[in-house]
């Protein structure tokens, strides 16, 4: 692993990596809007950034331990929020009357959260991300070839605990939730062990190109 706080300068896969974290915190929300149906699974869209976000963590974790993942972690609290207010912000001003008029109809559909789900999704990115670097790093020993289940073993239990918490603060008390947990629990962890794999592969592999670059 390489040593980042020994250093001051930021080696280059975690600044790509960086990058590309916080976009996907950002565009998580906005995706989750349709639901896509993979065989018998249906599931919400924000999965995909989602996963990518869990990998994009394990992988920081991996290359520049546990303790820089975290930050990482804590720093896509900015644009998450930041993406939040000015959602807000949009939505409040008045809309051009020449604005194509489907589109002014389903922005306020697609975009449009009320505070009970902006306030779920906050807490669930902050209690799974970190639970999923925790999960990562105490698999540690588990080497070379292990490192595609460990990352898929972290990415299943935190994004079960990323389905409870959302779906519990968003939804318990307006409409029954069973279902919502059992399905979307379902999905995540299998495709944690159909996609995670691969891609924590991907992802390990390109950061340490990248920084023998």
């Amino acid at each position: 692993m390489i040593e980042t706080a020994k250093t001051n300068l930021i080696p280059r896969s975690l600044f790509v990596f960086a990058v590309l974290y916080g976009g996907m915190t950002c565009i998580a929300g906005i995706l989750g809007a349709k639901q896509v149906a993979l065989g018998p699974l249906a599931v919400e869209s924000g999965i995909f950034p989602f996963l990518l976000l869990v990998v994009l963590s394990s992988a920081v974790a991996e290359l520049h331990g546990r303790d820089v993942a975290n930050r990482l972690v804590r720093f896509g609290f900015v644009p998450l929020i930041t993406a939040i207010i000015l959602i807000q912000i949009v939505l409040a001003l008045p809309t051009d009357p020449g604005m194509y008029e489907p589109a002014k109809d389903a922005f306020p559909i697609i975009l449009s959260q009320g505070a009970r789900l902006m306030f779920a999704g906050i807490i669930a990115y902050g209690v799974s991300q970190f639970l999923n670097v925790y999960i990562f790093s105490r698999l540690a020993n588990m080497k070379g070839a292990m490192l595609a289940l460990r990352a898929a073993i972290a990415s299943a239990l935190s994004q079960l605990v990323d389905t409870i918490i959302f779906i519990t603060i968003a939804f318990y008390g307006e409409r029954p939730i069973g279902q919502l947990l059992l399905g979307q629990g379902s999905a995540k962890v299998v495709l944690s062990f159909l996609l995670v794999p691969f891609l924590i592969v991907f992802f390990v592999k390109l950061g340490k190109r990248l920084d023998r670059e």
